[in-house]
């Protein structure tokens, strides 16, 4: 058999592993930040039917502006947003991609404060770009005098900034998000993938679009929405940031069925949204025992929580394994990741955890 060294890859692809979380069938899996609650039934009812009209014209290519989808992006969002502001692809990662393969490519730069979402660096270095990994403070926070310090020095071509910041569940100001849009002369990505999951009160970065035309929010129905395996990824920016996009999609690329039960998921948000206060319930739930077994849970807006304190990250994160508990060692020393998952789930998850043992 051929090995990949034998064929002639590119360079810089040379010795990268590809974005792989461990996947195994424990009946507990609480690895990769999905949404564990099923969809509703009566949602999915609602979603069926409209696939079943998309099938119909299956024939034909779908509408390659997907204008009913983002014309319901535009509403759900709010802010006085519009269809032509708003961006879609399969999943937020193709949404990140498109953003790289127009604005940053080869002898570019792109940014972000590490840690951080491990596909930052993979899609930037598979667009030819060059990945630089700022700092955070110890509690993983990011000031805005600092941040703008940072990006002035770099002078990337695109910052990224997630907002709540996996893996960490960090929370970011709009302070800081004004700030690195000041300092930054190309342009600057706010991933609030897990914003359904902040506070009700806290602010959104679409607040800040206005007269900022760099500026681009980008979001996911995969959370929130329990929807991670429809693979839809949206983002919100100035019109001329939409028409950049169009430049290096592929024809068609949101398929029929993909946007009829995505537009069908919208139209029921205030169903979907529901399960969003039990996961947060089960996410406090979850810091508050880590940190009663002596372990050091760090304040989370997301679905997950990250939590030190662990003395041998690859011994617990096996244990909990060989009782049926998958969880994530996202590679910061001393530290696992966990996603806050129904009442059940997380009951498992904990009741293992405690098994093990104090971390002292």
């Amino acid at each position: 058999m051929t090995s990949l060294d034998e064929l002639p890859l590119r360079d810089d692809l040379r010795g990268l592993t590809p974005y792989g979380a461990p996947q195994a069938p424990l009946p507990v899996a609480l690895n990769v930040n999905e949404n564990t609650h099923p969809v509703p039934d009566e949602v999915a009812s609602d979603i069926l039917d409209d696939i079943a009209l998309a099938l119909r014209d299956v024939n034909r290519y779908p509408d390659r502006e997907f204008t009913a989808l983002r014309e319901g992006f535009a509403e759900y969002l709010g802010h006085g947003l519009t269809a032509d502001q708003i961006w879609a692809g399969n999943g937020s990662n193709e949404v990140l991609q498109h953003i790289m393969q127009a604005f940053a490519g080869p002898g570019r730069t792109a940014f972000g404060f590490a840690p951080t979402y491990s596909m930052y660096p993979l899609i930037t270095q598979g667009t030819g770009a060059r990945w630089v990994a700022g700092t955070r403070h110890d509690d993983y926070t990011i000031d805005p005098d600092d941040a703008a310090r940072q990006v002035a020095e770099i002078d990337p071509d695109v910052v990224l900034l997630c907002s709540p910041n996996n893996p960490t569940g960090t929370p970011l100001s709009l302070e800081v998000i004004e700030s690195v849009y000041d300092a930054a002369r190309g342009v600057v990505i706010v991933d609030e993938a897990y914003q359904e999951f902040a506070p009700h009160d806290a602010p959104s970065a679409l607040s800040l679009l206005d007269g900022r035309p760099r500026l681009a929010v980008s979001r996911t129905m995969s959370k929130a929405f329990a929807f991670a395996g429809a693979r839809v990824g949206y983002l919100a920016a100035d019109p001329a940031f939409i028409d950049a996009l169009r430049l290096v999609r592929l024809p068609y690329h949101l398929s029929a069925l993909t946007q009829a039960a995505a537009v069908a998921a919208l139209r029921n948000s205030a169903t979907m949204l529901r399960m969003v206060d039990e996961i947060v319930e089960q996410r406090e739930r979850i810091s508050a025992t880590l940190e009663a077994l002596g372990y050091t849970p760090h304040a989370s807006w997301s679905n997950f929580v990250l939590f030190g304190g662990v003395d041998d990250p690859r011994a617990v994160w096996q244990a909990l394994y060989d009782q049926g508990v998958l969880i994530r060692d996202v590679g910061i020393p001393h530290h696992l990741r966990v996603t806050a998952g129904t009442e059940a789930e997380t009951t498992a998850f904990l009741e293992a955890l405690a098994s093990i043992g104090s971390p002292a």
